[in-house]
């Protein structure tokens, strides 16, 4: 599957591009620039039933504008 064909299925099931569900993420209090991965997969399961490589196809996005961080390295 393509990078493309991800956002394809995300659009059909959602009817939302990334940018349109960081707005509904904002607006449903889900979204913060510190979230993790992990919030962003749970909430996207929940209201859309997005699966785990839909929903890190988004993250990507958010991650490439600036809108949320890669988690920090761990220290040893």
């Amino acid at each position: 599957m393509t990078f493309q064909a991800y956002f394809d299925a995300v659009r059909d099931k959602t009817g939302m591009t990334p940018d349109q569900l960081k707005v509904a993420a904002t607006n449903a209090g889900v979204y913060s620039p510190g979230m993790t991965a992990t919030a962003l997969i749970d909430w996207l399961a929940k209201q859309f039933a997005l699966g785990r490589g839909h929903s890190m196809s988004v993250w990507a996005v958010w991650k490439s504008k600036g809108w949320v961080a890669a988690p920090a390295a761990k220290k040893k």
